[in-house]
């Protein structure tokens, strides 16, 4: 038989109570994908995801930009972060990608055709505001059966 000791008795009792501490609440996914185009493409819809209800996202507007980097976790960083500029910019959210990627040389260029909508705060059912992507616990790696990356994004 277990002996319980007087102050350990106290503590089990104790009133239940709870207390708020300061944290970043952040956003943390992964993502994985067979190609590296493709997890590109799963990163961003986590990403709008995110921020508002992608089933209420109608393509009625259509951008296409490049990008380009010394290696795909920066491509991927840079290319999430100018997501967040169009939705800051000019309110835009998407939830269609059409990306290719190719290397050249020492870089890898992207080339993203993106179609989503003005932000409605009305339909789209916002969730949270994404300010920024992060480097902390930021990750793309080769596997086995593709690619996979994990990413957080401060809110």
């Amino acid at each position: 038989m277990k002996t319980i000791k007087k102050d350990a008795y106290k503590i089990i009792n104790m009133k239940p109570s709870y207390t708020f501490l300061d944290h970043t609440a952040d956003v943390l996914f992964r993502a994985q994908a067979p190609t590296v185009e493709q997890l590109f493409e799963q990163c961003a819809l986590a990403l709008e995801e995110t921020q508002v209800d992608l089933s209420t996202v109608e393509q009625t507007e259509t951008i296409t930009f490049t990008l380009e980097n010394k290696t795909i976790e920066r491509l991927l960083f840079d290319f999430l972060d100018e997501l967040v500029f169009y939705k800051d910019a000019d309110q835009l959210i998407f939830n269609k990608f059409e990306i290719t990627i190719n290397k050249h040389g020492e870089k890898y260029e992207l080339s993203c055709t993106a179609h989503g909508e003005k932000l409605d705060h009305q339909k789209h059912n916002p969730k949270v505001d994404v300010k920024a992507i992060t480097m902390h616990m930021f990750e793309v790696s080769k596997v086995d059966q593709g690619w996979q990356a994990q990413v957080l994004v401060d809110i």
